[in-house]
């Protein structure tokens, strides 16, 4: 059974703001320096089975990539792998900025 939840730019906002939450980038180094979402780690989904214990089980994990679709699998991925609570942002950074919401340089 998948615990894979898709979530919308505003819901990732208000997680952000009012709970526990890790983001994953997994986009790659040329579409990270054009920006991130704050507080984001960065692990390249072809890097993800290599790195993934090192993101925390205990706390929700939300994946995001350009557009969702790599975000996808890197949330199945983590679901297959025992995270609890794993989301997918819909429409990845696209539908971030689109939103308007804020973008950070990466760290």
């Amino acid at each position: 059974m998948s615990n894979i939840d898709v979530i919308d730019p505003l819901r990732l906002q208000d997680m952000k703001q009012h709970g526990d939450v890790v983001l994953v980038d997994v986009r790659t180094d040329l579409e990270v320096s054009r920006g991130v979402i704050p507080g984001a780690r960065h692990i390249p989904l072809h890097l993800l089975p290599a790195r993934f214990e090192e993101i925390d089980r205990s706390r929700a994990v939300v994946c995001y990539c350009q557009s969702g679709a790599r975000s996808a699998q890197a949330s199945a991925f983590l679901s297959a792998k025992g995270w609890q609570e794993v989301y997918n942002l819909a429409g990845g950074m696209n539908a971030w900025v689109g939103k308007g919401m804020p973008v950070a340089a990466p760290g």
